[in-house]
């Protein structure tokens, strides 16, 4: 049996979890998620817990079952609490700012970059060099944090550019002129 998907998953009061055929619906105070079980993985909800088990020990099966059970774990975390990530813009003149709810940066560039992020997300700028994106679904928390990382990843020499805000940029030395 998998170590994370033999776990049973806690459910508290405030949480609603309907079942119907190979999709899951759980609603908490913060929004609902849904999410569709493929395979051969039985998701059974009784009073307080939900049990995930499989059918067989095929190959994919046993790779799905610890998968479903975070999964279904991440969606209850995300529908009570939320998930949020963290940027820090580092370099002169990098900054953001929040206009409605497109995000505008200035990164270095000859034209600022402007970012619409989708409806489930909520961004926040902190200060001008302080980004805080959170959401009730960690992928999409993760895959936003991500693509705003990506217009102007830290660089090694400097550590200029868009990081998480507990990454470590590893510095490396410049060139050193020959005599």
């Amino acid at each position: 049996m998998s170590r994370v998907g033999k776990k049973p998953i806690q459910v508290i009061k405030d949480i609603k979890i309907s079942k119907k055929d190979r999709d899951i619906e759980i609603s908490g105070p913060k929004g609902k998620l849904s999410l569709s079980v493929v395979g051969d993985i039985d998701v059974n909800v009784s009073d307080g817990e939900i049990n995930v088990t499989r059918k067989n020990d095929f190959k994919k099966n046993k790779a799905l079952h610890g998968l479903y059970r975070a999964l279904m774990q991440n969606m209850i975390t995300g529908v009570t609490e939320g998930f949020s990530k963290k940027l820090e813009l580092v370099g002169i003149g990098y900054r953001a700012e929040l206009k409605g709810n497109t995000l505008l940066m200035q990164l270095g560039y000859s034209h600022p970059v402007v970012f619409n992020p989708p409806p489930e997300i909520k961004l926040e700028v902190v200060n001008q060099t302080t980004i805080i994106i959170s959401g009730i679904d960690k992928q999409l928390v993760g895959l936003i944090a991500s693509k705003i990382r990506s217009f102007r990843p830290p660089e090694p020499y400097k550590g200029k550019g868009i990081k998480y805000d507990f990454e470590v940029i590893r510095r490396k030395a410049g060139k050193t002129a020959a005599k």
